[in-house]
C-alpha cells in the first residue's frame, strides 16, 4: 500500500474497540473528528481535528486546531462516474439506444444515472451533518442548499437555457417546466436531510450488537422511507385516473386536441398511470416534459427503439406530455437517499473494513434479489419513468455493490491512480454537469459561427475530427463524446482541483 493510502487508511479507519457514540467514537473520549461537507468540492476528513463529541444542538466548547485535510475518495469516485454516465447517455444514447432510456418498463445504463445521484446524496448527508452542531444552523444551511438547488434546476431544465443547438434563451411562462433532475435532488436532499437533523438526539448513544443494531439505531430515517413508500404505494395502486385530454402544441404546425380514455385505477401503463394523473393535477398539463421516452415505443413509431415519426394508428397518449421527475414519482425517489444514508451511517459506525462491507455487500444483494422478483414476476415492474419500487431497489442494490467495489479498490487497496479522472470530476460535480451534461459550454463555443450557426467549432469538431475520419455517424458520436466531452471535462477537473477552485452549493 502506497503511502497516499496509508494517510488515508489514517483518516477513515480510525479504529476503536469500545462502544461507539452516535459519531461513532468511543464515549468519554476525544475523538477525531470526520468533517464534510455536503457541496461538491468539500467533502473532507479533517485528520488532525480533536473535539470532544457534541451533539447536535449543543454548542462547542472545544477549541480546534485543523491540519491537513483529506477528501473521501470513494465519494468523489462514485460521484464522477456517474457524472460520466450522464454526459455519455445523454450525448450518445441517440446513436446507441441500447444505453439511453427504457421506452416504459426495464433499465438500461441511463436509468441508473439518478438514483445513483439520490444515492450518494444520502450517504454524503450522513458525514456532512456530523460537523453542524446547532439544529438551526443545520435547518438553515439545508433550506438554503434545497432553494439553490431548485433555482438552478429549473433555469437548466425549466426552458429557458435551450442549450447547446439553439442559439436561443428563453421560455414561455405557459409551458415553463417546474420539475427536473436538479429540482428531484432538493426534494429528496430537503427531506432526508432534515430527519438526520431532528432526530440527532432520539437515536441512542451506543450501537446494540446484532447485525440489526445499525438500522434500530436510525429508525426515524427508515421511517420516513416507509412513509414515503406508502403514500406512494396507496396513491399509484388506489387512485382513480378519469379520462384526459391535452393539446399538441410541439408535434404539429397546428394546436391539435387530443382525448386519452382511462377510467381505472392501478395501471402502471404509459396513458393511464396515477404517476402521471398527479402531475397533470398539480402542475398542469402544459408544464410537463414535452418529449417523454414513450415515444420510442412500437405503439409509438416504426423506429423502435430509436426516435421517430409516429405511426398513422399511434395511440393519442404517444403525444402527450409526461414528467418523469414528477412529484409522486419523487416521493417514491426519497427511499433512494434512504438507502444511501444507510450506507452513511454504516461507513461512520463499523471502524473495520470487512464489517463496513459486510453491511453495504449483503444488503445490496438483498434489495438486487428482490427487485428481480418483483419484475420477472410482473408484480411491479422495474420502470424509471415511474420511479417504481423494483426500480429503486434494483438501482440502489446496484449502487451499494459498485460503492463496495470502489471503497475496496480506493480506500483498501489503495488504488488511487486510476480512478483520479473520476474523483476530479466528482469533486467538481455541479461544474461539469452545468458545462457539459447541459450544454452550456458546447452553447456557448456554439456561438462564434461562420456564416452559418452549423459552422462552429464544436460541430467542425465532431464532423471533421470523429464522425468523417471513421466513416459511421455511431462510432463517430461516441468517441467525440468520450474524448470532446468526457475527456475533456476530466482534465479541466484535474486542473481546477490542482488551483482549488470548486463551485459549491
Amino acid at each position: 500500500m502506497d503511502e497516499e493510502a496509508k494517510r488515508r487508511e489514517e483518516v477513515i479507519n480510525i479504529n476503536s474497540p469500545a462502544p461507539l457514540n452516535d459519531d461513532g467514537n468511543k464515549d468519554g473520549e476525544l475523538k477525531k473528528k470526520i468533517t464534510i461537507k455536503i457541496s461538491n468540492g468539500d467533502e473532507e476528513l479533517d485528520k488532525g481535528t480533536i473535539a470532544k463529541p457534541v451533539a447536535v444542538g449543543e454548542s462547542e466548547s472545544v477549541h480546534e486546531v485543523k491540519q491537513k485535510t483529506k477528501r473521501v475518495a470513494t465519494l468523489d469516485a462514485f460521484r464522477g462516474l456517474t457524472i460520466v454516465l450522464m454526459i455519455l447517455v445523454d450525448d450518445a444514447g441517440g446513436a446507441y439506444p441500447g444505453i439511453d432510456h427504457s421506452p416504459w418498463n426495464g433499465c438500461t445504463l441511463a436509468d441508473f444515472v439518478m438514483p445513483f445521484f439520490l444515492f450518494i446524496v444520502g450517504v454524503a448527508i450522513a458525514l456532512a451533518l456530523k460537523r453542524i452542531h446547532k439544529i438551526k444552523d443545520a435547518v438553515k444551511k439545508i433550506i438554503l442548499r434545497t432553494m439553490k438547488l431548485f433555482f438552478w434546476g429549473i433555469l437548466l431544465q425549466g426552458g429557458y437555457s435551450h442549450a447547446p443547438d439553439d442559439l436561443v434563451y428563453g421560455v414561455n411562462m405557459k409551458f415553463i417546466r417546474w420539475c427536473g433532475i436538479l429540482q428531484r435532488i432538493a426534494l429528496v436532499y430537503c427531506v432526508v436531510a432534515l430527519i438526520e437533523t431532528f432526530t440527532t438526539k432520539l437515536r441512542p448513544t451506543t450501537l446494540a450488537s446484532g447485525q440489526l443494531s445499525i438500522f434500530t439505531a436510525y429508525k426515524w430515517q427508515w421511517f420516513g422511507g416507509f412513509v414515503a413508500f406508502l403514500i406512494y404505494m396507496i396513491t399509484t395502486f388506489t387512485l382513480y385516473v378519469p379520462d384526459w385530454s391535452f393539446v399538441d402544441h410541439f408535434n404539429a404546425d397546428e394546436p391539435k386536441k387530443y382525448t386519452v380514455i382511462c377510467g381505472m385505477r392501478g395501471h402502471l401503463g404509459p396513458a393511464c398511470n396515477a404517476v402521471g394523473y398527479v402531475d397533470r393535477q398539480v402542475w398542469g398539463v402544459n408544464h410537463l416534459y414535452s418529449q417523454p421516452v414513450w415515444r420510442r415505443l412500437k405503439a409509438c413509431t416504426f423506429s423502435s427503439p430509436r426516435d421517430g415519426p409516429f405511426r398513422y394508428d399511434a395511440p393519442n397518449w404517444c403525444r402527450a406530455p409526461f414528467e418523469p421527475e414528477g412529484l409522486l414519482s419523487s416521493i417514491s425517489a426519497i427511499l433512494s437517499g434512504t438507502i444511501g444514508i444507510h450506507y452513511g451511517h454504516v461507513l461512520i459506525h463499523f471502524k473495520g473494513h470487512s464489517e463496513r462491507l459486510k453491511q453495504w455487500v449483503s444488503m445490496g444483494f438483498v434489495l438486487l434479489i428482490i427487485a428481480i422478483i418483483l419484475h420477472f414476476t410482473d408484480a411491479i415492474p422495474l420502470n424509471k419513468q415511474l420511479y417504481s419500487l423494483s426500480y429503486v431497489f434494483f438501482t440502489a442494490g446496484a449502487a451499494g455493490i459498485i460503492f463496495s467495489g470502489f471503497y475496496i479498490l480506493i480506500d483498501i487497496w489503495g488504488l488511487h491512480t486510476p480512478f483520479l479522472f473520476l474523483e476530479w470530476i466528482g469533486m467538481n460535480a455541479m461544474l461539469v454537469f452545468v458545462m457539459a451534461a447541459q450544454g452550456i459550454f458546447a452553447a456557448f463555443v456554439n456561438g462564434w459561427y461562420y456564416e452559418n450557426p452549423r459552422n462552429s467549432l464544436v460541430h467542425w469538431i465532431e464532423k471533421h475530427v470523429f464522425v468523417n475520419v471513421w466513416h459511421s455517424e455511431r462510432v463517430g458520436t461516441l468517441l467525440y463524446v468520450i474524448f470532446a466531452e468526457i475527456t475533456f471535462w476530466g482534465v479541466v477537473a484535474g486542473v481546477l482541483h490542482k488551483l482549488g477552485i470548486y463551485w459549491k452549493l
